[in-house]
């Protein structure tokens, strides 16, 4: 009788207790306003955006997890730049959340964020709002605080710098995919020719004059800069100058050193890619702690390195910036 209920029981238990496969990724929606959000460049938009979030696979609620806002370019929505960066797969091995807020197509007639807009520099505007879509995002999803990273390429990277700037304590990190500083422009109609030949304003004075408002404990905010040589859109004086203003902010002794749209002397290396690309990658740290990463990419335009061409702005070629991205999380991590 007994030999006949053993293996019924172990069928019942085998059932109970066998371990369930995670469950796979899904990408959700919302919206969030702040009071704090007009922008003079359209007073006229509700400061409200909408965003989508991806919960990746086998996330667990009873866990606090990394957030990354990835924050989409002109001329590009944030469905694009997820599928075109892989930020899904990057987000699926290390266990984050994605955030990915949207622009208001009659807020920017190229779809960009208004990085050069007064009210955003100062850390209102657009700023704000993306500051209260992580707020949110953070309640309900029981994200880590001190584990949210912002990162965007072209005025989205812009926009990133911004927060770090002017939001440490809420920051953990930047990344900056052929971006710009903080005020880097002084006005919308200078915009365009920043873009081209570098800032117009001071950007370690706005870093420096920020850093002595700022919460000490809030920094260091680490950067990480990706650039293209051949850049055409956004010039690469502007990734030094972005790089500048975070030694600034962070309080790094060589942030005033050699001109002003050049590299400070750093520790650097040059290595070449499977593509005859070389990657020219220079880096500062105080107290042995990373405090600013650039990587000047030979032959790259105006897109995101290592990604799927399929969509516009990414370029398929080494070094894939999503793992970099990932390789700086997790460093900063540490």
């Amino acid at each position: 009788m007994l030999g006949n209920l053993w293996p019924r029981t172990k069928a019942l238990f085998s059932r109970l207790f066998r371990r369930k496969p995670p469950e796979p990724g899904r990408f959700e929606t919302g919206s969030r306003a702040s009071w704090r959000g007009t922008v003079t460049t359209a007073p006229w938009i509700w400061p409200s955006r909408d965003y989508t979030v991806y919960i990746p696979r086998g996330h667990a609620r009873w866990r606090r997890v990394p957030l990354v806002v990835l924050i989409h370019g002109c001329r590009q929505t944030a469905d694009e730049i997820a599928h075109g960066t892989r930020i899904t797969a990057l987000a699926d091995d290390m266990g984050c959340i994605v955030l990915l807020p949207h622009q208001n197509p009659r807020a920017n007639a190229w779809g960009c964020w208004n990085w050069f807009e007064r009210a955003t520099t100062a850390g209102r505007g657009e700023a704000a709002i993306v500051l209260a879509q992580v707020r949110a995002v953070r309640r309900k999803y029981r994200i880590n605080r001190r584990r949210v990273y912002v990162a965007g390429l072209s005025s989205g990277a812009a926009l990133a710098a911004v927060l770090g700037v002017r939001k440490p304590a809420a920051i953990a990190g930047v990344f900056a995919h052929s971006g710009l500083a903080c005020g880097a422009a002084s006005s919308p109609l200078a915009a365009l020719g920043v873009l081209k030949t570098g800032a117009d304003t001071d950007v370690a004075l706005i870093a420096r004059e920020a850093r002595e408002g700022a919460d000490p404990k809030s920094l260091p905010v680490p950067l990480l800069v990706v650039q293209g040589r051949a850049d055409n859109v956004v010039a690469p004086v502007n990734a030094a100058q972005l790089v500048r203003q975070y030694l600034a902010l962070n309080g790094h002794p060589m942030a005033n050193a050699g001109g002003n749209g050049e590299l400070p002397p750093a520790d650097r290396c040059e290595v070449a890619t499977a593509d005859t690309r070389t990657v020219t990658t220079s880096e500062w740290s105080v107290a042995g702690r990373l405090v600013a990463r650039h990587v000047l990419i030979d032959g790259l335009g105006h897109a995101w390195s290592g990604g799927d061409d399929k969509f516009a702005y990414n370029d398929p070629h080494a070094p894939d910036a999503t793992a970099l991205l990932g390789a700086f999380i997790r460093q900063s991590m540490q």
